[in-house]
Formats: structure tokens, sequence, C-alpha cells
């Protein structure tokens, strides 16, 4: 009795354990390999790949199974998969009889669960280890559906070559998706995994044709297909070549991969886009490689979806030219393309009108000389004027009265992570291009103004606080901006300044061959600005649409520069390419309840004054604040109007009262040589005494400046040139060198001269005694 309780015991212990290794058998993760990383277009079109590490083309696992594809499949390889549990007893004795029989390997009795299996575990191929395969193939039946089981083996059939799973084998072999094959194509793939080696598409088309239209000879002896699908389905040549992965977005694919790995990821983008702006940056890469620019990138992003629409980083060029670099992401010099953001800040702060005058004559701040890129000045120029002209005088003072510090605060709020390394190290450069920038953080700051206006006229007035945060490239990660709340206060800019601050971009100056395309396409606006870098490094052009916003970079990798690369010459034409392809729209609606209607002086731009002409405004509602006009006032004038005059010289009852729009010296000295119909104030009657106010101002150089002499090659001392400005035209100047009379000048006020070390006085006096000195140390 003992000895069969013991015997029972082993055997119960035996079993157990079987059972024990029967549960463990199967491994969790049963393919341990690398996958290749696949970017699809937001419908589902392949746009480029990367091999994997193993160099095998193999696609994530696929989540499901087309269903002529699997038609195919279960004919040619396992009629019976739905019934059996992983294995057919009945298939196996007959491959088991004609194998001894033939005296080698005629027939493979194994079912698609086994044959996953093998796939899996790659081992010789040994009666043990078909016995193996068989536990296993049981156990994986336990486990996994039957869809799931067709979908392992979908995603790791070999179908020749490197070509690992159906997804890779339907875009090598027929440029599709396996959805989209045909009853034939589909048949193809199914022989393909029996014997890939032998039968590799382009070899041996025969032996393929042969395999492929017996199954297809099956499936219509089933009924799967009729006899019209079979007859078209067999006369379908087979693939004789190679698809190559469409290689449309290799940088995205680069981002992807390093951002969420090895997976198949559907992306944002547009696929016609993407080709479209693909094309684009190649035509132009090929023009601008002639001038030494090699490098080109280009952004587009959907406002509606908050979305990347075409993603092309960097041109078409060598490795040589570094064009595996990603010039999207990558921080470069911005030229004047912070400088809407300047004026939109000023406007939300209340610091500025939409027209204001801004001084535009030469300026020194701290030691620092800023000049406009044409090396003009207009005197004075309306606010929008100098944004759509990008003169750097006006924005220079503007950031001056604004703030530095302030300023880079609101960059930060747009998300400019590369200016980060506080405002004092930037100073007013920071205005003109001393901060760097990626073409992804300034394309996303122009989305999120775009993203604020066309909301606030959408959505009764509110604003989406998370706008900075809603940009995607993967077509699931949009969820958190769409969900975001929605409030009466903005969080960035107000709509009335961002609408004011499209319209002034609007009146850019169009690239060559676009200066009237406003004649073909008066309602096809986009606002638009260009930057270019300290010694032609980099140029920008950034456009917004109300459907899109077009970002732009051309130059070197290397950063070296070319005379010829600005942002209207290099960057411009690429931004026009596509933008001339987009369809028309209507621009966005001006957003009435961010802005007051009001009264501004028409000539100056600032809030009206009686003094003023008048005309009505539309302007952000906290510009109602803002200064009214300083430079009209009433001038009392003989009868004739010739003369100025006072009530010393001529009876009250003989004024004649009339406002006159009058600037200080220096800026009227250029205002009028930029607007000949200015009217300067009249003189005053020679029997008048006239205040005394100043004739003249000089312009250059400052007051308390150390001019350092320097030599030009023939060993002779470079000349300063002074400058002044006088508030009548055509008067005589006299200049002198501390007592020592130098020359005269008549309209243009303008002398060189050298000195010698040491402190000198300049004095300049004009025909009525009037006289300014500036004190200045040569050294």
């Amino acid at each position: 009795m003992k000895k069969f309780l013991f015997k029972h015991k082993i055997k119960l212990s035996i079993t157990f354990i079987l059972l024990v290794w029967y549960a463990f058998c199967l491994p969790e993760q049963l393919f341990d390999v690398p996958y290749s990383t696949v970017i699809e277009s937001r419908d589902g079109r392949l746009l480029d790949a990367h091999i994997a590490r193993d160099d095998q083309w193999r696609f994530p696992a696929v989540d499901s199974v087309p269903y002529k594809y699997k038609k195919c499949l279960l004919q040619f390889e396992d009629a019976h998969f739905y019934s059996h549990p992983g294995f057919n007893p009945v298939s196996i004795a007959k491959a088991f009889k004609e194998n001894i029989s033939a005296g080698k390997v005629v027939r493979g009795g194994s079912t698609i669960t086994q044959q996953v299996i093998r796939l899996a575990r790659k081992q010789d191929r040994k009666y043990y280890e078909k016995f193996i395969e068989l536990i296993w193939a049981t156990r994986l039946e336990l486990r996994l559906s039957k869809e799931e089981i067709l979908e392992l083996y979908a995603s790791h059939a070999p179908y020749g070559g490197n070509v690992i799973g159906l997804d890779m084998a339907s875009w090598r072999y027929f440029g599709r998706k396996p959805h989209e094959l045909s009853w034939a194509e589909s048949a193809t793939l199914a022989v393909l995994p029996n014997a890939p080696g032998l039968i590799y598409p382009g070899k041996r088309e025969s032996k393929l044709r042969e395999k492929r239209d017996a199954l297809l000879l099956k499936l219509k002896q089933e009924k799967i297909i009729d006899d019209m699908d079979y007859e078209l389905a067999i006369s379908e040549s087979v693939p004789t070549r190679d698809f190559r992965v469409p290689q449309l977005a290799p940088h995205l694919l680069n981002r992807a991969n390093k951002q969420y790995g090895t997976q198949k990821i559907r992306t944002t983008i547009d696929y016609q886009m993407q080709e479209t702006v693909n094309r684009i940056v190649q035509n132009h890469h090929h023009i601008l490689k002639q001038n030494g620019i090699n490098n080109l990138a280009m952004l587009v992003l959907d406002i509606e979806n908050q979305s990347v629409s075409a993603y092309v980083g960097n041109a078409p060029t060598t490795r040589e030219h570094q064009k595996d670099v990603d010039i999207i992401t990558a921080p470069r010099s911005t030229g004047s393309v912070l400088k809407p953001f300047l004026y939109a800040t000023m406007l939300d702060n209340g610091e500025l009108l939409p027209h204001s005058l801004i001084k535009d004559i030469p300026t020194v701040i701290n030691g620092y000389n800023t000049q406009n890129f044409d090396k003009t000045y207009s005197g004075a120029v309306p606010a929008s004027q100098a944004l759509s002209r990008s003169l750097n005088v006006p924005a220079v003072r503007m950031l001056r009265d604004h703030g530095v510090t302030r300023f880079y605060d609101k960059l930060q709020d747009l998300g400019q992570s590369h200016i980060n390394r506080g405002a004092g190290t930037y100073g007013l450069s920071l205005i003109i291009g001393g901060g760097e920038s990626s073409l992804w953080d300034m394309s996303r700051a122009y989305l999120s103004m775009a993203t604020i206006l066309k909301d606030y006229t959408q959505t009764s007035s509110e604003y989406n606080h998370n706008v900075m945060d809603g940009l995607h490239y993967v077509a699931d990660d949009g969820d958190a901006f769409a969900k975001a709340d929605l409030k009466t206060t903005p969080h960035i800019y107000g709509a009335g300044s961002i609408y004011h601050t499209f319209e002034a971009m609007k009146n850019v100056n169009r690239p060559e061959g676009e200066e009237i395309w406003h004649f073909f396409n008066p309602n096809h606006n986009m606002a638009w600005k260009t930057g270019t870098s300290y010694g032609n490094r980099d140029a920008w052009a950034i456009g917004v649409t109300p459907r899109y916003v077009i970002g732009v970079w051309t130059g070197n990798a290397d950063g070296e520069g070319r005379a010829e690369m600005t942002g209207i010459k290099s960057a411009a034409p690429v931004l026009f390419d596509l933008f001339n392809r987009l369809p028309q729209q209507e621009w966005f609606a001006p957003p009435y309840d961010d802005m007051v209607e009001i009264d501004i002086c028409k000539k100056s731009g600032y809030l009206a004054t009686p003094e003023c002409e008048i005309e009505k405004q539309w302007i952000p509602a906290v510009g109602e604040r803002y200064d009214s006009c300083p430079y009209h006032k009433i001038i009392q004038l003989d009868a004739a109007q010739s003369y100025q005059v006072n009530a010393d010289c001529e009876p009250v009852s003989n004024m004649v009262a009339k406002s006159y729009f009058t600037l200080p010296p220096v800026m009227a000295w250029y205002y009028r040589r930029t607007y000949p119909d200015y009217e300067p104030l009249p003189p005053y009657r020679a029997d008048c005494e006239s205040p005394v106010e100043k004739a003249m101002t000089f312009i250059r150089p400052n007051a308390r400046t150390t001019i350092t002499l320097t030599k030009n090659v023939e060993g002779k001392v470079n000349e300063t040139v002074f400058e002044l400005a006088h508030k009548i035209p055509n008067t005589t100047v006299y200049w002198y060198l501390d007592e020592d009379y130098i020359t005269s000048t008549k309209e243009f006020h303008e002398i060189a001269l050298s000195a010698s070390a040491g402190l000198h006085v300049i004095t300049a006096v004009d025909e009525d005694g009037n006289d300014v000195k500036l004190s200045l140390r040569f050294k």
C-alpha cells in the first residue's frame, strides 16, 4: 500500500511539475526583436521609416489583418485555423508519412500558430523542435485569441531578403498599405513566406506566379472569390521590382525616433502638403546653392488643429554641408523676426498706438550705434510702417522705452527657450538679432498669436490660456489644447493688439516678382516678416494666414555668411512659393470686443487734440490711456499768413491762428527729405521778437563722446563726420574748430574733419547768429 501511495505521489508530483512548466513555458514576450521607426501622415500614408537595428525592415506589429490577405493566408497555410487547438493531428500525420516516403522534408504540417512559435524560437527544424513548437502552440492558443495570433504571424513572417512582416512587404513590393491590396497582391504575399528565398520578387517570376495562381484557383473553388474576381486576379502581373520606402520627412522621423522610440507613429502631417513643400525646398535649394547657400528648412503649422502640416528640416544637400542636421530645432540668430512681438507688446500695454510716430534719426544709446539696414533715416515714421519696413532705429528706441527686461520676460511667455541668458546679456541688440531662436520656437510663437486672434472672434471673446502648449506633430497629442479652459483675460496678448500687428505685417514689401500681387489677388492676404542676422548668416521669413503659419530659414548650417543672403531675397521667395499655392481665405475678423473706436490725429497717430486733423480708428482698448499728439500747435500769423507774429508787433485782431504739424529740428531735417510736403514753420517777421528756441541741433556725434583717431592704409589720420540739423531750410551755417574757421554749409550741413589728440570744441553759427557747440575729446 505504501509503495502504491509513493508511486501515486510521484505521478502527482510529475504531473504538477509538467503543469507548472506548461503554464510558464511560453515567454512573456514572444518576439524580442528590434523594430523600425515608422511615421505616417494623418491619413495613414507612409512618410518615412528607419531600418531596424539588425538591418531588417521590420515594421512594428500590425493591429489588424486585412480581410483579403487573411482569406489567402488561411487557404494557403491553415484552412482549419479556427477549429484546431494550435496543431492539426491530421496534417501532421500526412506530412510525416510523405516526408518518410520521400526521405526528405517535402511537406510541412505546421499550423499558423506553430509557425508563429517557430519564427519566435528560430531553431533548426528537427522532430524534437517540432514537439516543442506543438506544446508552445497550444499554450499560445490559451493566451491569445485567433485574431491576435494572425497578427503575430503577419508581423513577423519573412517575405524575402531583409523584409519582415506584412506591412513592410506591402510597401516594398506594391507601394501601398496592406488594406489597399488586390486579391492577386494579397495572394502573392500569402505564398511568399512559404519559401521567401526561392521566389524573391524579380527572380523566377514564373514560380511565383504559379504559386499565386494556384492559391487564387483555390479561393475560387472555395467560393471566396467569384469568376470575375478570379479572371481579373490572374491577369495581374507579379511584382518584379522593389518600391523604395518613402523618404518624405527624414528629419521628422529622426525627431520622432528620439522622442518616442521604435514604433509606428501616426503624425499630423498633410501628405500632399509635405510633398509640395519638399518640391519647393528642392527647387529653391537648387537656386540657392549657386550662391553658396546650402541649407534650407521649412515648417508649416495648421492653426485650427495646432498641428504640424509639413516638416522639412533641411534641404537635400550633401553630407559635407550637414544634410542630416535638423535646422528646425537648431538655435539661429533671429535677425528682425522678434520685432512684431515688441510692437504687439507695446500695443497691449498702452505704450503705443498702431500708427503713432516713432523717431527715426541717427541714434547712439550707451555707446551702441544703431543703423537701419539701408543706412537711411526718415526722421519720424508711423509705428506700423516701422514694423512693415523692419526699421532698426525705431525698434531699438521702442525697446529702450519699453524695457529690455520686460520684453525678455514676454519672450519667455512666448516659448523662446534659446533666449535664456538673462536680459542684461542681450541688451538693446535683442530686438535686431542679438538673441537666438529655432524655427520651431519662432513659428510656434506666431502660431500662438494667430490662434489667440482666431479663437477670440469665434468663442464669444474668450482666451485659451494653454495656447503655447498646443502645438504637436503626433496625431493623438492635441487633446490638452482642445480641453483647455477658456477665460476672458488674455495670457499673452489681447486680440486687438494681435490684429493690428498682423495688419501692419500685411504691408511688407513683396520680394522681386511679387510686387504687383495685389492686382491679381486682392483678397489673398498674409501677414509676414523677414529677418537677416548680422553678417548675413541667417535669413528668415515667417508668414501667417488664417489657416497656416509658414516658417522658412535659409543659410549655412556651419554659420558661413553670404553677402546676398537676406530674408527678402533668400527666404521670402520660398515662403511665397507655397503661399501662392494655398487657397484664398477670408482674413482674420476684427476683434471689436477688444477694441474701441476713437479720434486719432491723422498726421501723428497719437490721440487727437483740437489742433489735429482727426480720423476715426479702432485701436486696442488699453490705447485710450496713450499720449495726446505733441506735434501739433497753434501758430499766430500775419494777415497774409507769411510770417509768425505776436502781440508785440501785430494787433490781435489782425492775427490769423493756424494749426501746424511741427517736429523737433533733427526729426524735421530728416523728415522733410523723406516727405517733401512737410511744411516748416514760417519765420518771425523782422519787426517781431521771436521767443528763444533751438534753431539747430547736432545729429552726430553725440556730446561727451570720445573720438578714437585711426589711420588709413596711407598712414593718414581718418576724418570724423559731423552733421547737424537746422529748422530753416537753405540757411547758411559756418563751422569752427576751437577758434579757427573751417568751412560753411547750406541745406545739407555735414562736414568731415580731423583734429589732434586732446579736448576740442566744434562750433556752428548760422547767418542769424544762432550757435551750437559740441565738446569732444580726440585720442
